[in-house]
């Protein structure tokens, strides 16, 4: 990838995660984290459950989720131990629910389609795929 695309892509991702963690402030929804190991990025079951509700697993599979056989997407076993997502992004809680949110913005033309996921699905998603070690 060109330097200059990469750098371009760079400021998006910068810019596309910190709207997307102002608008993941934890004090408007404080019950939806609360219990879990990984509270500080969502609530793991309501995770598990919206990525069946969605259908992740049409693209991938993933441990843990009945019938998420895809074969479109990477499976997702130890997503949580991964240094990157999509090839280029370091793997913390806030790329991941950028990556989740926004696809297409993160890497324009990728496989992933924008599921229109809110940041709190996504949050959660991102706290689900995080036990994925």
């Amino acid at each position: 990838m060109p330097a200059l695309k990469r750098l371009l892509l760079t400021a998006l991702f910068a810019s596309l995660a910190a709207g997307t963690l102002a608008a993941c402030d934890s004090s408007a929804d404080p019950a939806s984290t609360a219990g879990t190991p990984d509270a500080a990025i969502g609530d793991v079951a309501a995770g598990k459950a919206a990525i069946a509700r969605v259908g992740c697993g049409s693209c991938h599979v993933i441990p843990g989720i009945a019938g998420a056989v895809g074969m479109v997407g990477p499976p997702l076993d130890h997503i949580g131990s991964r240094q990157f997502l999509a090839g280029m992004l370091h793997n913390t809680p806030e790329s991941m629910v950028a990556w989740l949110r926004f696809p297409q913005h993160v890497v324009p033309g990728n496989a992933m389609p924008d599921m229109g996921l809110s940041a709190a699905e996504a949050r959660n998603i991102a706290a689900y795929l995080e036990t994925l070690k």
